[in-house]
């Protein structure tokens, strides 16, 4: 898993994306291909992060902007229209990260039983990055969606709790409890890697 800049691009105007949702109600293609152009960044981003796989990513970027057209009627301006793509892509991530997380297993059961075939030590540091990097993922992969979700959101993009309750649809008092408890389980998981 690369580790990816935490900065986001900037933010599109609220006045332009009013602009944009009118327009994606009324069933205006080109609005479409607007907000994917002011935000499929963002997306792609926290996509990246979530699932951890770049054409993984790619799909759920994909995804999220075809049901668009149709996830806009349940918009109501709580929030940004960002915030609004993230929730719509956090919906379709679930299948991606499911057949991730089996994929990922049976790698891990794969590469062990060649490990146990091979007896000499490799000392080189990219690969004990990949491995380290790989028990991230794995930890990642232990946790529940909404646990991940939030993890991923408050600690890789540097988001408040406040900005995470508004995208996920939950009190902050949630958040901030999903929040603690993917540390808790993730620390539990990773205590052997120092």
């Amino acid at each position: 898993m690369n580790v990816l800049p935490l900065t986001l691009p900037m933010m599109a105007a609220p006045d332009r994306d009013d602009d944009v949702v009118g327009r994606l109600r009324e069933g205006d293609r080109e609005a479409v291909e607007q907000a994917y152009v002011a935000h499929h960044a963002a997306i792609r981003a926290f996509a990246r992060r979530l699932v951890g796989e770049t054409a993984t990513a790619e799909d759920l970027v994909h995804d999220t902007f075809v049901a668009l057209p149709r996830a806009i009627r349940k918009f109501r301006g709580e929030a940004s229209l960002r915030s609004f793509l993230i929730g719509v892509a956090i919906n379709h991530a679930k299948r991606h990260i499911r057949t991730a997380v089996r994929r990922r297993r049976a790698t891990e059961r794969l590469a062990a039983v060649q490990e146990l075939g091979e007896h000499t030590v490799h000392a080189d540091q990219t690969l004990e990055r990949k491995r380290l990097a790989d028990r991230l993922s794995a930890a990642l992969d232990e946790l529940p969606l909404d646990q991940r979700v939030v993890f991923v959101l408050c600690e890789a993009e540097q988001r408040t709790s406040v900005e995470v309750a508004a995208i996920v649809g939950a009190p902050e008092g949630t958040v901030r409890t999903r929040l603690m408890h993917a540390k808790r389980k993730l620390r539990v998981q990773l205590e052997d890697v120092r």
